[in-house]
């Protein structure tokens, strides 16, 4: 994709707070990292919620993980965390995931609740897909929100990764024909509906998923 005398360059889209480790991991693979965030994460919401009235808790992102395991109050029933990097970031503090479904989106996590879930919360971004809160009969509570950051000039690289729906949809506003690598088939799907070129998807939805799939499309 680049001259063979300098090394590509990957665009990180990442929240600025969360952008050090995959950058870090991209340029030890030998990859040039531009460091562009798109999206911004913001806390919002209750500052405690109680989970005791509830059979199941799920969350679908590392930041509602993290914001649940910070304002949960009583006692906590099993959760489901919808992938790997979901899965890593509560146990990082601590709380062993009940379930973690083998395909990485909502869908799939719904086909592995048990048929009758009882009373389940849903914990989560203010944008999430409305899919596994509707199937589940689910109480959501929002507990941070999304916001599109539009940089001064658009990114120059060769390959731009886009580790959610969001940042898939801030990219594609920037215009820019860049090919994208997605962290999992819900941010490619949002990528490719609003005409980014996706050339990789991680197996894993999750760091070492991710970097795998950029030295994937660095090889095209």
């Amino acid at each position: 994709m680049g001259p063979a005398s300098r090394r590509l360059r990957a665009i990180v889209t990442r929240p600025r707070e969360q952008a050090e480790p995959l950058a870090e991991r991209l340029e030890e693979a030998g990859l040039e990292v531009v460091l562009c965030p798109l999206i911004e994460l913001e806390p919002i919401g209750p500052a405690e919620v109680d989970v005791s009235a509830y059979d199941w808790v799920v969350v679908t992102s590392p930041r509602g993980a993290r914001e649940l395991a910070e304002r949960r109050r009583g006692e906590l029933p099993p959760v489901a965390a919808i992938g790997p990097g979901t899965a890593a970031a509560l146990r990082e503090r601590r709380i062993e995931p009940a379930l973690v479904p083998r395909v990485s989106t909502q869908e799939g996590l719904v086909a592995e609740m048990p048929r009758d879930p009882g009373r389940v919360l849903f914990a989560g971004a203010e944008d999430a897909r409305a899919y596994l809160a509707k199937a589940l009969g689910a109480d959501t509570v929002v507990l941070y929100r999304t916001r599109e950051l539009r940089p001064a000039e658009p990114p120059e690289g060769d390959l731009v990764v886009l580790a959610s729906a969001s940042a898939a949809r801030a990219f594609a506003g920037l215009a820019v024909e860049i090919p994208a690598v997605c962290i999992g088939p819900e941010t490619t799907r949002e990528a490719r509906a609003h005409g980014v070129r996706v050339v990789s998807e991680a197996e894993t939805h999750d760091l070492d998923g991710l970097v795998a799939a950029v030295a994937r499309a660095a090889r095209i």
